[in-house]
């Protein structure tokens, strides 16, 4: 669970901005370049040393900071703090030579060779011993330098192995979590396919195999992989904190597109509280390879990183000010969307906005990928409205330490979504993350703030809380307390079916069955883009079930087969409980339904409209109209962005924005 902070960078003046900056790639007289064009554009924060590790470390025993020392140096002479990182993600070819037993492995048994990044193994004990000695160094070197702000370990962690090194950890792992080999086979299912072991060596992490795999295995290697990056970071941090105790920690955790790669959650008790903070990567997926628009996708990950955080502030590490190199069929932002989608993070609760990176680089697998200094130089719309973000932030400095309120709550639980994947189920097109995503789109439109929150957190301060797929769940506790205390559960089809080994709960639907007063007797996956029609004249899709209602309101039934209730409402105590036995095709339509209303009265579609509030009451509306029609911002007040007054009664132009300090 998260720790709450409001002051997660205390000594960054007002709201965070800047990049990354990698002044290796570049000779020296840039730099000073560099500084200068960082001051026009208002950054105050830059992350260094993110992949200098051959710099730093060019050999076996040799440690060379004179270049990070001179870095440094004029970042601080600039008046300009360094988010300063351990180097660790990316070890050059010279260890990889010296330790090919660092490597990682793939699950074909293949040796990843050196050539790119993240070329570790995270099991392996001399790659743990390095990334703990590099980040001492540092941490001893710059502990008190005067541009040191914070402290960056890793980057965007996501590496796993399957190595011997891997396995012998992995056992470890489990043995921790189930303790005997007859725990682990009772987990694991193993009288199935008679998989049952009789020694501990026999356990190995999923590697390729004959057939299917077992889905417990490879839940539980999810989640050692978790924990493996997790003790990575952690000991990192600890070596750190050993010099330097002041200074706030993080790494960039990614919440682009459907990546849920790692427990985050769990993370979250580690990246969170006094000196620590999180600190994310988001970036845009061209809209011709996404369902969600970039404006909803920038608002989705806004939201989980808040989620992360606890409702605490967060920082946003990582944009792209244009197009991403990495992505299939480059894209670029039209004018004005770098501002819109940086000013929809802040209003979302981050401290500000940073970016990779602030020079394009030359050379290298991201070449391409844009910055804030674009290759069209400084006479760009890209940099333009890179100084004219600044200038908006340092307007809005007063805003540092607000907290954003929702609503509303999505949930999710990477458990569940990992378990969901597991091999052998119903259906391939019932991944969760999009799903999660969809509903979050649909609440966006609508003008309600919402939170990503686990269903293990207390949830009674939201209005509504949707599950629309919560596949693995023990019990329906947390739950229930939720309804009974007056709250609206909207839980989707296919949730509450296994428990945490991912076996099936006996009895459909599982561990949701009491509180929804509903009995599954089927499931009816529907084919990739066929519909199912409901007798109120809605759609579903995706998936269908063969449902009754035990002690619970039909809403709506399926037309056709399989002919039975689609839609069930119940009351439970001060609450009540909806069941969803589809998809539906059309959330909108769901959500009217409910009877769903904006964060703000008569808000149009297209109008995102956030608050942000201190503790002493102070607030501020973020208005961004995404649209290509006026729309009314109903509050009264101060206009940061411009000084001028703003009333009720006043609309803002297609494109624009406005902070409004209320009155």
């Amino acid at each position: 669970m998260a720790h709450r902070n409001t002051d997660i960078i205390p000594t960054v003046d007002g709201l965070a901005y800047g990049g990354d900056y990698n002044p290796e790639q570049w000779p020296r007289e840039v730099w000073d370049e560099d500084i200068r064009l960082m001051h026009e554009a208002g950054v105050n924060l830059v992350s260094v040393n993110i992949f200098a590790w051959a710099g730093i470390n060019p050999g076996p025993g040799r440690w060379d900071f004179e270049q990070l020392d001179a870095v440094m140096d004029l970042l601080a002479e600039g008046g300009i703090k360094a988010d300063l990182a351990t180097s660790t993600a990316s070890p050059p070819p010279w260890f990889s030579q010296a330790h090919p037993e660092t490597l990682p492995v793939n699950a074909e048994g293949l040796t990843l060779n050196s050539g790119a990044r993240a070329e570790y193994c995270p099991n392996s004990p001399v790659f743990q011993e390095a990334v703990v000695e590099m980040a001492s160094r540092l941490a001893e070197r710059y502990a008190n330098h005067p541009a040191l702000a914070m402290w960056h370990v890793g980057n965007e962690y996501y590496r796993s192995c399957h190595c011997d090194d891997t396995a012998a950890a992995f056992r470890t792992w489990l043995q921790e979590r189930h303790g005997d080999l007859d725990g682990l086979n009772h987990a694991w299912g193993t009288t199935f396919w008679s998989q049952t072991y009789s020694d501990w060596s026999q356990v190995l992490p999923p590697r390729i195999c004959a057939e299917t795999p077992n889905p417990g295995l490879v839940l539980d290697y999810r989640r050692f992989s978790s924990d493996a990056l997790l003790n990575l970071f952690r000991s990192e941090a600890a070596a750190i904190e050993a010099h330097s105790p002041d200074k706030p920690i993080t790494t960039n955790l990614m919440v682009t597109g459907n990546f849920s790669g790692l427990d985050y959650h769990r993370w979250g008790e580690h990246v969170t509280g006094p000196n620590r903070l999180v600190a994310t990567d988001h970036y845009l997926i061209p809209e011709h390879d996404d369902d969600i628009p970039w404006p909803a996708q920038a608002a989705f990950g806004a939201d989980a990183s808040r989620g992360l955080a606890g409702g605490s502030p967060w920082l946003l590490m990582e944009q792209s000010s244009n197009s991403s190199a990495w992505r299939r069929g480059y894209f670029a932002k039209k004018p004005g969307d770098q501002l819109r989608h940086s000013l929809s993070y802040v209003a979302r609760g981050s401290e500000g906005a940073m970016y990779f990176q602030w020079r394009a680089s030359r050379y290298g697998a991201e070449r391409y990928h844009s910055a804030m200094v674009p290759h069209g130089g400084t006479d760009s719309k890209v940099f333009r409205e890179v100084k004219q973000f600044g200038a908006w932030l340092k307007t809005l400095a007063e805003i540092k330490g607000s907290t954003v309120a929702s609503r509303a709550a999505v949930l999710l639980d990477f458990n569940s979504v990992w378990a969901a994947n597991t091999p052998g189920q119903p259906s391939a097109d019932m991944d969760t993350y999009p799903e999660l995503r969809r509903w979050h789109a649909a609440l966006w439109r609508r003008g309600v703030t919402t939170d990503l929150a686990n269903p293990a957190w207390d949830l009674s301060g939201y209005e509504y809380v949707f599950a629309p797929h919560l596949y693995l769940l023990d019990d329906d506790a947390h739950l229930r307390a939720y309804v009974e205390g007056g709250g609206t559960l909207v839980v989707g089809p296919y949730s509450g079916i296994v428990d945490g080994n991912e076996h099936v709960h006996p009895g459909l639907p599982g561990a949701l069955g009491d509180l929804m007063g509903v009995r599954v007797e089927e499931f009816v996956p529907i084919a990739e883009g066929a519909k199912a029609a409901l007798d109120d004249g809605t759609e579903g899709r995706t998936w269908s079930e063969v449902a009754h209602a035990v002690d619970a309101e039909v809403v709506a039934s399926f037309k056709d087969y399989p002919g039975t209730p689609a839609v069930f409402r119940r009351k439970v105590g001060r609450g009540e409980v909806w069941y969803l036995a589809t998809r539906p095709a059309d959330v909108d339509q769901f959500l009217a339904r409910l009877g769903v209303v904006p964060d703000f009265p008569e808000t149009a579609e297209h109008l995102e409209l956030v608050r942000r509030t201190h503790a002493d009451g102070r607030s501020y509306v973020f208005a961004i109209n995404h649209g290509e029609e006026p729309a009314k911002v109903p509050v009264t007040g101060k206009n940061l962005l411009t000084g001028g007054l703003w009333t009720a009664a006043r609309s803002l132009e297609p494109g624009d924005c406005a902070v409004i300090r209320e009155t």
